[in-house]
């Protein structure tokens, strides 16, 4: 899989989704590989995108239609600063249920001192996780240079998901999230898509 990260502020969260919904409804058609997008704005005003493809060559075939290139001129407009761009063949997905019906999607961006270890603990103890935390639905895991990765998080509702925060971990997870956090190089920001669009090619 190949995952295209698009994100920066915008002025107009209604416009940006109906320029989103133009490209799944006008372009999605002809764009082959496509697998899906994730997206949305927090309440600070920055979008956010995240496109699957089934891979990297499909991805640049989308790039080089005129029709894409046509689109993404206007759509560019609604950018109040440079948007910032990043592509990745290193994702990792993990579902349990379906994200087209996720209320709630949380997105994670930072870096790792140690992204190997970090990804190695990601994967652990699913089984405890998704008995602790039936609000998450699955995740994308998406791994740039330097360490640097976006994690989304898909949840059933935000309602939810704040209750399943304060749930108290077993032992066992605690020291998970404390090992990975102390991999952590600085600050991760947290990106909360409570009105989120997700849109799928099947």
């Amino acid at each position: 899989m190949f995952v295209q990260i698009i994100q920066g502020r915008v002025s107009d969260e209604a416009e940006a989704k109906a320029r989103l919904d133009q490209w799944v409804q006008e372009l999605a058609p002809g764009a082959t590989g496509w697998l899906g997008s994730t997206a949305g704005v927090t309440d600070e005003g920055e979008l956010i995108i995240a496109a699957r493809f089934e891979s990297e060559q499909a991805a640049r075939r989308n790039s080089d239609r005129a029709e894409q290139d046509a689109w993404w001129t206007q759509s560019a407009k609604l950018f109040r600063d440079e948007p910032r761009f990043k592509d990745s063949r290193d994702v990792v997905v993990d579902l349990i249920g379906d994200p087209n019906d996720a209320g709630f999607v949380q997105v994670i961006q930072g870096r790792s001192n140690n992204p190997e270890r970090a990804r190695e603990l990601w994967a652990q103890d699913s089984e405890a996780w998704a008995k602790l935390r039936p609000d998450i639905i699955g995740n994308v895991e998406v791994d740039h240079d330097d360490g640097e990765y976006t994690l989304v998080l898909y949840f059933t509702t935000e309602a939810a998901a704040r209750e399943g925060e304060r749930k108290e971990l077993p032992a066992a997870l605690q020291a998970q999230m404390a090992e990975m956090q102390s991999l952590e190089a600085g600050e991760q920001r947290f990106l909360d898509l409570r009105r989120p669009w997700i849109h799928s090619a099947s």
